[in-house]
């Protein structure tokens, strides 16, 4: 048995969406005492991540399923590559097969697009992080191929920390009020981040004492004079709509010497790595 049982809620109700009563197909064809090996192999390069998610899958199906791993999570492949080496019941090989694939190709399919905008910003000093703009439910599990994909998590929730956005800024009746009624309400072990859209936004936000600023959809000129007036009294963010190599690029940003920058694109488009599973 791997370690990753944090995933199995995810697992688990993943299988009981694809097969909610039975598997009509297998359990019509497969003797239940049939007994295959599989591989599982890289369609295309990417950096794997998941890879013994993939592999509980089966346990939880057939905790006597045997599995060989040829990688590793945060491992680049390219296509061709053997990944894992199954061997079980042909019939939880077979039941368990969409499921397993699914995740895997989507987690890698994260790590894959992270590694790509973290070494575009490599030789810069700021950090690559997630948004909330996950799939409903399996949060956890793409926060994690984000960190695979050597990115780093914001807040995984509405609960582990502050972000005041707009809207809350808007119904506070302003910056300087809602960062007020926060600190008067929340320990003071928690930093609070608000966000920002103009000059005038950054310079109450930091005189107020706000400890992360961030600069929503600001053009790079505008983040670069916003940097200055931060001053380095709170940690800089950028964030909106930014992309590899079109529209608010993540060099360009990166470049205007903000701190972080936060990416919604890492998990709210996702392309999944393009693997399968062969029964042998």
């Amino acid at each position: 048995m791997n370690d990753y049982c944090e995933f199995d809620d995810i697992i688990i109700n993943a299988l009981k969406e694809d097969m909610p009563f039975c598997d009509l197909t297998t359990e019509s064809i497969i003797d239940k005492s049939q007994i295959s090996e599989a591989k599982v192999i890289a369609k295309e390069e990417g950096v794997i991540a998941g890879i013994k998610v993939f592999g509980r899958v089966f346990e939880l199906l057939d905790s006597k399923t045997s599995i060989e791993y040829y990688v590793n999570d945060g491992d680049s492949v390219n296509a061709g590559d053997v990944l894992v080496y199954l061997k079980g019941k042909t019939s939880v090989l077979l039941k368990g097969e969409r499921t397993a694939l699914n995740i895997l190709g989507m987690t890698s399919g994260i790590a894959t697009k992270t590694s790509k905008y973290v070494e575009e910003v490599r030789d810069l000093q700021v950090s690559i992080t997630d948004t909330r703009k996950t799939t409903p439910g399996i949060r956890l599990l793409q926060k994690y191929a984000v960190r695979v994909g050597g990115g780093v998590n914001h807040r995984f929730c509405l609960s582990d920390g502050v972000l005041i956005k707009d809207n809350h800024i808007k119904a506070a009746g302003g910056i300087t009020n809602a960062v007020k009624l926060v600190k008067e309400r929340i320990p003071h072990t928690i930093k609070i981040e608000v966000e920002t859209e103009t000059l005038e936004q950054v310079v109450e936000a930091t005189q107020c004492g706000a400890d992360i600023i961030m600069l929503d959809n600001m053009d790079y000129d505008m983040m670069r004079k916003a940097i200055k007036l931060v001053d380095k009294r709170a940690i800089t963010e950028a964030s909106g709509n930014v992309k590899m190599s079109e529209g608010r690029k993540v060099r360009e940003i990166a470049l205007t010497g903000v701190d972080i920058i936060s990416i919604g694109d890492l998990t709210h488009t996702i392309d999944n790595l393009d693997i399968s599973m062969r029964i042998l």
